[in-house]
């Protein structure tokens, strides 16, 4: 299991990835847009064991292309 906190700002992202025992394994300030989620999605993909439904996203806002992305992610 992965844990993602997102700090959300009009043009930016910054991210941590924690594993389950809390353990920070990257933190990481990610643009606004599609080329920002590029970038996240690997991220996620560097660090994670198991499958897509294994990691749990945080984010301050609901809406904006992040949103939606991480919403169509599932």
């Amino acid at each position: 299991m992965l844990f993602v906190g997102d700090d959300w700002a009009e043009g930016h992202h910054d991210i941590e990835i924690m594993d389950t025992h809390g353990k920070k394994l990257c933190g990481t300030r990610l643009p606004e847009g599609v080329e920002g989620v590029r970038q996240l999605h690997a991220l996620i993909a560097d660090h994670i064991d198991g499958e897509p439904d294994q990691v749990s996203i945080g984010i301050e806002t609901d809406r904006g292309p992040w949103v939606t992305a991480l919403v169509a992610a599932g």
